[in-house]
């Protein structure tokens, strides 16, 4: 049982599509602030200090997206069927600015309280995704998702610019952590404000459907998790997308969970540069998920994926041997272009493989995939950026040069997640996807 959509063609008003993009405007602000330019690496410098900083950092992260990973498809099965999207939005969107916001409090030393405060976050943040992605099949046909979905993450950048455009003259003119820790209120602020629209305007089309006699909510969510994983065996095309994007989203999230410590520890930026930094890769990124949102909906998204990903692989390498803090701003810009075209056109591609009236339960899939390789890939960095480094301090280098032999050792790791799930990708067929969507309104299990 489905719920269905009121047109067979969604139509949305400017407002609605809007409502929807100022959500993501919010959205990346705690991107850029909390996992990119501030917290990430005043938890891995100030809170923890060291090479550990770096293995607990890539723990959090993971802990976070494994349990994103275990709720997210049973609560998006939920979602669709009592037409709930919105509410998940907002109680899981709610938990992401409170908990941003309690960050303030975390000073040096409060290591298990960063990490939990942190971790809520997270699966705040995560989940709410979830929810959100899926309200596009209901704003957006599906010849021009990739337009919208590029859109949405281009004005999500352009929102990550402007937090950090706020929070960067105060760091210049305060000095201490007190300010980096108070931009971290501010992020949450910001979040919240601009995610008002969605829930003030954005309008959900799926209808609620009614539970059967004897049934609950949370039986009629396994049941129809047991039939959406059998129909996405179905739909093979759509099985080997999520395939290989699991490998080479774990790169893309593992380069973005690290950005900042890297740059702290291999070219000494301190926070002003660090947000600068951020702001030019934000910067790239509209003008990234825009242009490969244009790119799919003229070609395909396969094609857009390819040149994205194989993009992030010259900004990975050149990471590996650049040793200029210039060079390092330039990459960053090249990997800022080419990581949210991926991430743009990666979101497109499930709405145009789904089958209509499942799309929460197939973002629900999607965010398994995700949250899973979120899960092994920041854990797996972190792990080898401080076991390289005890390992190059055995060798004899000093503690400093040993962190940054260690960084630079782990930034190849990334290069082989992205790698294998390029392979992977190739050998996805998008026409016949796309095909097989729109053949099945109620998927195969359920005809």
């Amino acid at each position: 049982m489905t719920c269905e959509m009121t047109m067979s063609k969604p139509m949305s008003t400017r407002r609605e599509r809007w409502a929807w993009y100022l959500y993501d405007f919010g959205n990346s602000a705690y991107a850029a602030v909390v996992l990119l330019a501030v917290y990430s690496a005043y938890f891995k410098g100030e809170v923890v200090g060291g090479a550990e900083g770096s293995r607990l950092w890539g723990l959090a992260v993971g802990i976070a997206m494994l349990v994103v990973a275990f709720t997210s498809p049973v609560l998006g099965t939920i979602a669709d069927f009592s037409g709930a999207k919105k509410r998940f939005l907002l109680f899981y969107t709610t938990m992401a600015c409170l908990f941003t916001a309690t960050l303030f409090f975390v000073e040096k030393g409060d290591v298990l309280v960063g990490m939990l405060l942190f971790i809520l976050a997270e699966i705040g943040y995560r989940s709410a995704q979830v929810f959100y992605n899926a309200l596009l099949p209901e704003i957006a046909a599906p010849e021009e998702m990739g337009r919208i979905s590029g859109a949405g993450w281009a004005i999500g950048s352009a929102g990550g610019i402007v937090c950090l455009f706020l929070i960067l003259p105060l760091i210049i003119l305060i000095e201490g952590t007190w300010i980096v820790r108070l931009s971290l209120v501010i992020t949450a602020a910001f979040f919240a404000t601009s995610a008002i629209p969605a829930f003030l305007w954005l309008r959900e089309r799926a209808q609620p459907q009614s539970l059967p006699a004897g049934e609950s909510y949370l039986s009629i969510a396994f049941k129809r998790l047991r039939r959406t994983f059998r129909d996405v065996m179905y739909f093979r095309e759509f099985a080997k997308f999520i395939f290989a994007f699991l490998i080479y989203n774990d790169g893309i999230l593992m380069a973005l969970n690290f950005a900042a410590i890297f740059g702290a520890v291999l070219f000494g930026l301190d926070q002003q540069q660090l947000i600068i930094f951020m702001i030019i890769v934000q910067v790239t990124s509209v003008a990234g998920a825009y242009l490969a949102g244009l790119v799919a909906d003229r070609f395909d998204g396969k094609h857009a994926l390819i040149i994205s990903i194989l993009l992030m692989v010259v900004a990975v390498m050149g990471l590996f041997f650049n040793q200029s803090r210039v060079g390092f701003f330039l990459i960053g810009a090249l990997a800022g272009f080419a990581l949210t075209s991926v991430q743009s056109v990666s979101r497109a591609m499930v709405g145009m493989l789904s089958p209509p009236g499942q799309s929460a339960e197939f973002y629900g899939f999607f965010a398994v995939a995700g949250r899973t390789s979120s899960f092994i890939g920041p854990t797996v960095y972190g792990w080898v950026a401080a076991e390289a480094a005890l390992w190059f301090e055995a060798q004899g280098q000093a503690l400093a040069q040993a962190e940054q032999s260690g960084q630079r050792l782990a930034i190849l790791s990334v290069v082989v997640f992205l790698l294998v799930g390029l392979v992977l990708l190739l050998f996805v067929n998008e026409a016949k996807g796309r095909a097989a969507a729109a053949s099945s309104e109620r998927g195969p299990s359920r005809g």
